[in-house]
């Protein structure tokens, strides 16, 4: 099995794609009207309009519901990103200002425009970074 992506349904999907350009850098690649995906070398990002999931099973996605799932994504240094991103026009709600957390990472939780709770991270400790060598 591989783990290759998270799918979030939005309202917005023009918005909430544009946040995630702006927020992470990479591209995003538009496979249809309702459907777009931001992909990294390790994981993609999936966003697509309510109406990709009424298609299938009405009501099985309530866009802008979503308080307990957290897109984490490792960054090489937290606190620049928090720099960054604060100083977009439109930027994010902050949750946590970056902070070393008890398991040697340092992390910056912000809300995308829908309220997902988004993390950016960067491994602190000597045993943090060993969890991320590649």
């Amino acid at each position: 099995m591989q783990f290759v992506s998270v799918r979030i349904i939005t309202n917005d999907i023009a918005r909430l794609v544009e946040f995630y350009v702006q927020a992470t850098g990479l591209e995003a690649q538009w496979l249809a009207e309702q459907f777009a995906e931001v992909a990294s070398p390790s994981c993609t990002l999936a966003i697509g309009t309510a109406e990709t999931m009424a298609l299938f099973n009405p009501g099985a996605a309530v866009p802008e519901s979503n308080r307990t799932v957290i897109i984490e994504f490792l960054v090489e240094d937290v606190d620049q990103e928090y720099e960054r991103l604060t100083s977009l026009a439109a930027a994010p709600e902050i949750v946590q200002k970056p902070t070393t957390m008890p398991w040697g990472n340092r992390s910056l939780l912000f809300r995308d425009p829908d309220g997902n709770l988004v993390n950016f991270f960067t491994p602190a400790t000597d045993e943090a970074r060993a969890r991320f060598a590649r």
